[in-house]
């Protein structure tokens, strides 16, 4: 059977797979497949979980973030900020809804602090506007 190799980026880990014989993930458009020898092949991933195969073994799977997934001569790559791999589908499903449940909060964290700084911000201009045109 044929192979292909398979790097994994994130933003503190790189994994090489250097016998992966096919690959399942899936982009805006839904799912698609990749086995050794594929045309030339780039996308987004959606978050979510994504499999692979390695010759002769079973299916593992790959939870990630979203992220860009490049096919060319016979190497994927996968660029994410973070993913995990198990090959027990309920124990990374639930590590998956961990994760979301986490970058769900961050946002929601970030976006809180942009509207304290935003009405900071406004309160200030709001202060110098009121301030005597002759005073400095």
């Amino acid at each position: 059977m044929d192979s292909f190799v398979m790097n994994l980026y994130d933003a503190t880990d790189e994994l090489t797979i250097e016998d992966a014989s096919a690959f399942v993930g899936m982009d805006a458009s839904g799912s698609f497949g990749i086995q050794a020898n594929h045309a030339r092949f780039m996308t987004t991933l959606v978050f979510g979980l994504a499999r692979f195969r390695r010759q002769s073994e079973q299916w593992q799977y790959l939870a990630l973030p979203g992220g860009v997934l490049y096919f060319k001569d016979n190497i994927l790559s996968v660029s994410t900020r973070h993913f995990l791999i198990d090959t027990d589908f309920d124990r990374i499903s639930t590590l998956l809804a961990q994760q979301l449940i986490t970058e769900e909060d961050n946002l929601r964290a970030t976006r809180l602090s942009l509207h304290r700084m935003e009405q900071a911000m406004l309160k200030r201009m709001v202060s110098l506007q009121r301030k005597p045109s002759g005073w400095r």
